[in-house]
């Protein structure tokens, strides 16, 4: 039972980038502790003691009704940013902060465009190409579902 707690603890440590600070294995009622050094110059807000994951792209495209370039765009939807994860959306680092994108921005494949929340763990989900956002799908703190659009983009 212990090479197995130690084994998923590598894996777990692998997963998840930055400094370790401590690691506790127990083998009574089976217990693996692991404590990542926090970012506290301006990392996400929530929660606070949980660094960001590895930013996350958002690489399988779903198609965007060409209703929704509304009036004026002049450009098709060929692309919509979804989520790699079920977890939960928000628009910016922490609470009160500008968006990490609006209707109208241009961006580049690494900009980040939102995170999602999924265990306690902030993942930073990039636009994946360039293009100018149309539209926000989904509403600051809500739910969203694996493969779920979260932005839709115009071409670059």
């Amino acid at each position: 039972m212990l090479a197995a707690l130690r084994q998923q603890a590598r894996l777990l440590v692998g997963e998840v980038a930055g400094p370790l600070r401590r690691i506790q294995i127990s083998r009574g009622d089976a217990a693996v502790e692991i404590e990542w050094h926090g970012d506290h110059n301006g990392g996400p807000a929530r929660p606070a003691a949980v660094p960001p994951a590895a930013p996350v792209t958002a690489t399988a495209p779903a198609d965007v009704p060409q209703a929704m370039a509304g009036p004026g765009s002049g450009s098709a939807v060929s692309h919509s940013i979804v989520s790699p994860m079920v977890g939960t959306f928000y628009r910016a680092p922490e609470p009160g902060a500008t968006p990490f994108v609006a209707v109208g921005d241009l961006v580049e494949p690494d900009r980040v465009i939102g995170i999602v929340e999924a265990m306690k763990l902030m993942n930073e989900i990039t636009a994946g190409q360039a293009g100018r956002v149309l539209d926000v799908l989904v509403d600051d703190g809500q739910p969203v579902e694996f493969g779920q659009a979260l932005i839709a983009l115009a071409p670059a």
